[in-house]
């Protein structure tokens, strides 16, 4: 009967030590893009349930410091980890799988290629016809946010990287992304001289289609050497516009005045708007526009495509009703 006794009083008093050992522990969970993802299925200690954040996008496990988490999601790689790394308070980052879909998203050129990969795809925007995809809005106001860290990377690369200051990031970067740009354009302006013409003639394809070269012809007509300007903001467009220069012949240094104009105007507002609502939101509101990039990059999306769209919508005006 003793015996007894003190055996199930043993068990009570391990089963309350190994329950007082069991901890609430927080943690946000982001993928690569750093993009914070709001459900899981989460395995603790060999059971396995499925979790949803917080308001805040934390999620909340109660775990043995003994216990395995592995954290996993479809269409991403699992992501097995201790409950001590978890202490450490820092995002666990998912990795997803690539689709099609990531080519339009910003992060997966700056997490992918950095600063050279941005140039590069500034540059393809407006000097290569195949270029016109490409998010370049959306890419240089997402760069205007990691200024910093882009930069310091180029830094690095000629080893200075000890330099560190903001006003030094963002005008490098505005002078290094401008100068794609207006290089980009040239590149379309010689295209649009030289061999431009013949592209009336080619056939739609994947990546042409004639209906883009209509509209930057049109779009120039309408407001002439101000037209390369203006298509700067303007998806599709900007990629045509240069050729449409070339093809009618406009002076070179009435377009190249043009050309370096219009492409200083947009990669300063992108990359400064970026920038610095980023550091006015966190002031003023205490969140980070970076938790937020897939709402931001859509509202640019659409911002700087409905110019475009209405114009395609509304096509050929009706033919007036004959009397």
């Amino acid at each position: 009967m003793i015996k007894r006794i003190i055996g199930t009083a043993i068990c009570i008093v391990m089963s309350y030590a190994v329950f007082a050992q069991e901890e609430e522990i927080k943690f946000k969970i982001l993928n690569q893009y750093e993009e914070t993802l709001n459900n899981a299925v989460i395995t603790v200690g060999g059971n396995t349930s499925e979790y949803l954040a917080n308001d805040s996008g934390y999620f909340t496990i109660k775990a043995q410091p003994s216990d395995v988490v592995v954290i996993s999601r479809s269409g991403y790689n699992d992501f097995p980890s201790s409950i001590a790394e978890i202490k450490k308070d820092q995002p666990i980052t998912l990795h997803k799988d690539f689709s099609w879909k990531d080519l339009m998203n910003p992060m997966f050129y700056i997490i992918n290629g950095g600063l050279w990969l941005l140039l590069f795809i500034v540059f393809a925007e407006t000097g290569l016809f195949v270029g016109f995809f490409l998010p370049g809005d959306s890419l240089l106001f997402v760069a205007g946010i990691y200024s910093s860290s882009l930069v310091h990377e180029f830094f690095k690369a000629f080893g200075i990287g000890h330099i560190r200051n903001e006003w030094v990031d963002l005008l490098l970067m505005t002078a290094l992304i401008s100068l794609a740009g207006i290089i980009g354009n040239m590149v379309g302006y010689w295209f649009g001289r030289k061999i431009g013409p013949a592209m009336y003639s080619w056939k739609d394809r994947f990546l042409f289609k004639k209906k883009y070269l209509n509209d930057a012809h049109d779009f120039y007509e309408k407001y002439g050497g101000g037209a390369v300007i203006f298509a700067r903001f303007l998806p599709i467009i900007r990629t045509f516009a240069p050729i449409v220069a070339g093809i009618v012949q406009m002076e070179r240094k009435k377009f190249m005045f043009y050309n370096i104009v219009g492409c200083i105007a947009w990669v300063v507002s992108m990359i400064f708007a970026g920038h610095f609502l980023q550091i006015w939101v966190r002031k003023q509101f205490g969140f980070e526009l970076r938790d937020h990039l897939e709402v931001i990059v859509l509202i640019i999306v659409l911002v700087t495509t409905l110019p475009v769209a209405i114009k395609l919508l509304s096509g050929k005006k009706k033919p007036k009703a004959t009397v």
